[in-house]
């Protein structure tokens, strides 16, 4: 028999998740970013301030975060999800167009910053290693940070967002060859970069080439086999095993967890599978980013920070100046507008979640004097906690320009956000794809969702723009693009799963226009009840078309029957409508009696 519950275990939880539900509609409402509520609620309920008090009452006790560094380690898969869904949103083949970008700005970045850091680092007395370990943590940024706040902006998917990714993407690209720095720093007998250094950054190599080997041959097998199932609770173990399979293999290798998941994202991206992936995987994304926002807060010392402020303060300022500076100047020179180079200068100038590796690691070497690391270290978090408000200056304080497009940054934009606005078409059986096929007729683009992972497969491999799904989800409707979409016909021969599909986007779009398949004059009564602007009951119509070819081979004129069945057509219209708005009164007394019954 179990022994009793160790309620201490699941404290942290708790009280995160209570955090949690009280941060993110609280700080929306407000219209603050929830990051600086989660930086915010880790200050306040981490131990360096409430947890101070917490020997003195057990409710303050039990209401503070303690266990700070298993947080951390949770908290960094936050990360990992994120860029996981960044990957997502791309694929290999928009990635490189942006490649001059990735490895000309990006890399000009890094070298710049790492190069000038260290030098003040030597200036400030610092020895050589440490200095390089210095400049190449703190040349880095805040993906975990500047990503979630550029999505809450709708600034991603501008040219400055789409740069600043661009340059963050290379800085993780760069932490496994900076931590395998810190580590031959750590060595005594460290003689420079030789060919050890190649040999050991060879296992790195093997396990990227490996994951994009392995995950091209078996991803889509695998969530084909998933989908054929209809099991959710295996899709989203499916999802949960790339994601986090992925990243264990990176590191094992050597990469940051975050360049795995990244590339698997990438995989997928070119599946039919991507948007159930989004929208199964999102839930996660969310808490555990809240999660590695909060371990931040409670991790800082604010002690030390009250004994010297103006030190650290000084140092904070002075990262974000002279990196701003550096960054802008990279920009300029790699030939992006000014609007854009002030723009990710600002964003990308504090530190990011990657520099609290190496100096650790660097100080656990004795690389880097723990006291010089602690001090960086939080400067690292003071410059992080002024992302929010840099990027808010960034757009609506500093005078803007128009952005010139020169490096193709618009191609990070996802499908769905390009070009006229599509057709949503649910369902894509016979019904469906005939639909289709009028739409292309006439060049209005579409995007297709069916449950049916077979049907998809094949329609995916004759290039029909169509993904694996429920389409009665608001969340995977909001992924396929619906709030923009031109209409929805809804072409799926189930009852209930039109009626939920109809109704799921009525409740996201009041002005849109939704076509749907209704089984017989009663469905499609209820269909109009849910909000449809159309419902073309299937008994009614095929006795129309019936009639049509009857009365054409009997010789009566094509122009009088075509008018004929049209006028009929509306006839049915005009009495399911008016049918429909009669029977709410009375559905709506038969409810109210029921009520009070």
């Amino acid at each position: 028999m179990a022994g009793p519950i160790a309620l201490d275990h699941f404290k942290e939880a708790l009280v995160f998740l209570g955090t949690a539900a009280i941060v993110v509609p609280l700080f929306r409402r407000l219209r603050i970013s929830p990051v600086i509520g989660f930086l915010g609620a880790g200050v306040l309920l981490g131990p360096a301030v409430l947890g101070r008090f917490g020997d003195l009452s057990p409710i303050i006790k039990a209401l503070t975060f303690s266990e700070v560094e298993e947080m951390q380690i949770f908290g960094e898969f936050g990360v990992v999800f994120l860029l996981f869904m960044i990957g997502l949103e791309l694929s290999f083949e928009r990635l490189s167009r942006l490649r001059k970008l990735v490895f000309g700005l990006g890399a000009l970045q890094v070298a710049i910053c790492s190069a000038a850091l260290a030098g003040l680092a030597i200036l400030f007395g610092q020895s050589g290693p440490a200095a390089s370990v210095i400049g190449g943590a703190l040349a880095l940024s805040s993906t975990a940070i500047v990503i979630p706040v550029l999505l809450e902006r709708k600034r991603l998917r501008v040219a400055a967002g789409r740069a600043a990714f661009s340059v963050l993407l290379f800085q993780d690209l760069m932490v496994a060859p900076l931590l395998f720095m810190v580590a031959m720093f750590g060595v005594r007998e460290f003689a420079g970069f030789g060919s050890g250094f190649f040999y050991a950054l060879l296992p790195a190599v093997i396990g990227l080439a490996g994951i994009v080997g392995f995950g091209r041959l078996i991803l889509r097998p695998l969530f084909r086999q998933v989908a054929v199932a209809r099991s959710p609770e295996f899709f989203m173990a499916a999802c949960l095993l790339v994601v986090i399979g992925a990243s264990v293999v990176a590191a094992a290798s050597g990469l940051p967890m975050t360049l795995g998941a990244f590339m698997a994202g990438l995989l997928l991206a070119e599946t039919e599978y991507r948007r159930q992936v989004e929208v199964t995987i999102e839930p996660f994304k969310g808490l555990l980013l809240g999660l590695f926002f909060v371990s931040i807060g409670a991790g800082l010392d604010i002690a030390r920070i009250l004994d010297h402020a103006l030190p650290l303060l000084g140092l904070t300022l002075g990262l974000i100046v002279v990196k701003a500076a550096l960054i802008y100047i990279c920009g300029r020179v790699a030939g992006v507008s000014g609007a854009v180079a002030r723009e990710i200068a600002l964003v990308l100038a504090p530190g990011g979640e990657f520099a609290f590796v190496m100096l650790g690691a660097a100080m656990t070497t004795g690389v880097v004097a723990r006291g010089v690391g602690g001090d960086l270290m939080i400067a690292v978090t003071l410059s992080m906690l002024t992302i929010p408000a840099l990027a808010s200056f960034a757009v609506r304080i500093l005078p803007r320009t128009p952005d010139t497009d020169t490096h193709g940054l618009r191609d990070l934009a996802p499908p769905s956000d390009e070009g006229p606005a599509p057709v949503l078409i649910a369902g894509f059986g016979r019904v469906g794809k005939l639909v289709s096929e009028l739409l292309t007729m006439h060049k209005i683009p579409f995007v297709a969702v069916d449950g049916d992972a077979r049907l998809v497969g094949e329609e995916r491999k004759a290039g029909a723009p169509i993904y694996w799904g429920n389409a009665s989800d608001p969340e995977l409707l909001r992924r396929c693009g619906i709030a923009r979409a031109r209409g929805l016909v809804v072409t799926m021969d189930n009852p209930q799963a039109v009626e939920r599909v109809v109704e799921a986007a009525r409740l996201q779009r009041s002005d849109l226009v939704i076509v749907a398949r209704a089984r017989d004059a009663t469905h499609a009564r209820h269909l109009y009840e849910l909000g449809a602007s159309d419902a073309i009951p299937e008994t009614i119509e095929a006795s129309l078309q019936l009639s049509e070819s009857l009365l054409v081979d009997i010789g009566v004129p094509m122009g009088y029957v075509i008018a004929s069945i049209h006028e009929k057509r509306d006839e049915f219209r005009k009495i399911l409508q008016v049918s429909d708005a009669a029977e709410k009164p009375r559905r709506a007394i038969r409810a109210s009696t029921r009520t009070k019954a």
